[in-house]
């Protein structure tokens, strides 16, 4: 069966080549650039990637834009920091030489912060819908933490799959520094308060504003770091896990400014 990787990218050259050279053996990758202006569209170019150039549309429509362009029999969905592990590789390569028994597949993510592979406090095995078959599945369209709206039945491959294997994992490249992950948090923060402002959720009383800002924060940081047993990825878990509880906060606290600046 054929295979086709989609990727979207906008300013990638410290990742694409990496994540490239990881699929050269699909049948055809389709790269949907959003006007970048470093060397992302000649790296995508030097790899044999079908590369189109369009506005930013949004997370879901840009990705869904890729999708579409796409003409293998199954599809590929990854970031553009993201690696497909051999053990990964060879897992889809065996289920796609025979007749897979589901439409779309999980695949395990193993997340790199700092260069360590977090390994605990809910973030691995970090399970992804990824692998499926063109046309089962599409983007829903949300500012945010944009998820793969599918038909027919799923599986799951990896390490806790059916074919399970130790380093059969996504890996994600995602914070090479803290400036990277405080960066990502300050724009993800904006867009997830305005996905909350919108659908209303937040209330402008004191009490609701002490929570969402203050013990909110604190009680994921808790939960992650000590239940979730994050303590155990070292000092680069410790500096994970609070700055993701300070994302909570910076989310909250621009939702309800932006409550406060509608409401007059």
């Amino acid at each position: 069966m054929k295979l086709s990787v989609a990727i979207i990218a906008c300013n990638e050259e410290a990742n694409l080549a990496r994540t490239l050279a990881s699929v050269a053996w699909a049948s055809e990758v389709i790269v949907v650039d959003s006007g970048s202006t470093d060397h992302t569209v000649a790296i995508a170019q030097q790899h044999g990637a079908q590369v189109f150039m369009e506005e930013w549309k949004g997370f879901a429509a840009q990705k869904n834009s890729a999708l579409a362009k796409c003409t293998g029999d199954w599809i590929l969905s990854l970031d553009a920091d993201e690696e497909v592990s051999p053990g990964l590789r060879m897992q889809i390569e065996t289920l796609l030489s025979s007749q897979p028994q589901h439409n779309a597949y999980f695949v395990p993510r193993q997340n790199f912060f700092l260069g360590r592979w977090i390994r605990h406090g809910g973030f691995y095995p970090d399970a992804k819908l990824r692998l499926f078959q063109r046309g089962a599945a599409q983007f829903e369209d949300r500012p945010v933490h944009e998820t793969i709206r599918y038909h027919g039945s799923t599986g799951t491959l990896g390490a806790h799959g059916t074919l399970g294997a130790a380093n059969s994992a996504l890996l994600h490249h995602a914070y090479p520094t803290l400036e990277d992950y405080l960066d990502h948090m300050n724009r993800y923060s904006t867009l997830g308060a305005e996905l909350a402002h919108r659908k209303g959720k937040i209330s402008r009383s004191p009490l609701a504003f002490f929570w969402n800002v203050l013990l909110n924060p604190g009680a994921t940081f808790l939960y992650n770091y000590f239940l979730r047993l994050g303590f155990l990825d070292g000092r680069e878990g410790l500096l994970l896990h609070l700055h993701h509880s300070v994302y909570v906060s910076w989310k909250y606290a621009k939702a309800w400014q932006l409550s406060r600046n509608a409401q007059g």
